[in-house]
């Protein structure tokens, strides 16, 4: 019988790469997920699930930013994994991946157990996370790390993105989540995470129909699901694809969400349609609160 695995726990060169690195300073700069710098290695390792052929590229527009840092965040208690995809704008070819496991700061090992088993057991990676899983304020040590080796963020110039910018399915990743994680972790807010694209804002806009999930603008654009939903690491990739099929299709994708900098609560949404503001049209009329 075949057994499914995530990415991170199928072997390359007879190794899974899921498993911890004992060097430290190999492990402050390369994820746990890491490509290869040979092109055909690198899509290789992540399935050629993200390849993009020379035809798709025909009605692309060109792109205020470089490239497109695609996130999903697993945990509502608190965080619990942490996965980026960069996606690079002008050829929409997958630049690297970053993914951690997080171990929460303020639940006890009975809860964190039974939530982990709850949450990755059926997906058989409860192992994984327990043999990996990092604090919140290393994870992002180790993502400033990588996006300084990939030059998409410089701390002394103000720590944010340069040319890249977070793609999200809906608000909540960094609207709510990581200002929540970064409370209970008693840190500062990172000035990277002042701003996002809601990639959901984005195709009601471009193809004038609403979108309330990832899964539906999957159906819709006849993507099929790679993976598990609600793994965040496939979510991930998948909420790349559909990123993907929307740059293919002639879509500009912009900055949708920005925060203020003298008050970072408070957040200014940049598009005149979005998605919340359908819905819960819709559900008046439906006559649901």
């Amino acid at each position: 019988m075949t057994v499914w695995l995530p990415e991170f726990m199928k072997p390359v060169a007879g190794k899974l790469i899921g498993a911890k690195d004992d060097s430290d300073s190999v492990a402050k700069v390369n994820p746990v997920f890491r490509f290869s710098k040979n092109k055909t290695d690198s899509i290789t390792n992540f399935s050629g699930e993200l390849l993009v052929n020379s035809a798709e590229l025909k009605h692309m527009l060109s792109q205020n930013l470089d490239f497109f840092l695609v996130l999903d965040l697993e945990g509502k208690i608190e965080i619990l994994e942490f996965p980026v995809v960069i996606i690079e704008a002008k050829t929409m070819d997958v630049v690297d991946l970053f993914h951690r496991f997080v171990r929460p700061s303020e639940m006890s090992e009975q809860r964190i157990n039974e939530y982990i088993e709850g949450k990755y057991g059926k997906f058989g990676v409860d192992r994984v996370w327990h043999d990996t899983a990092i604090p919140f304020e290393e994870v992002l040590q180790q993502f400033e790390a990588w996006l300084t080796q990939h030059q998409l963020w410089v701390k002394e110039l103000g720590g944010r993105l340069n040319r890249a910018a977070f793609v999200t399915c809906g608000n909540w990743d960094l609207k709510t989540k990581v200002p929540q994680q970064c409370k209970v972790s008693k840190m500062k807010l990172p000035p990277y995470f002042m701003e996002w694209i809601n990639l959901k804002d984005v195709y009601l806009n471009f193809y004038k129909r609403r979108a309330t999930g990832m899964m539906t603008m999957m159906k819709e654009l006849q993507i099929p699901l790679l993976g598990s939903h609600h793994l965040g690491i496939d979510d991930t990739k998948n909420i790349a694809r559909v990123l993907q099929h929307m740059l293919a299709d002639g879509a500009l994708v912009q900055i949708t969400a920005r925060r203020n900098p003298n008050s970072p609560e408070n957040v200014e949404f940049l598009f005149k349609n979005r998605i919340r503001q359908i819905v819960a049209k819709i559900n008046c009329k439906e006559g649901k609160k």
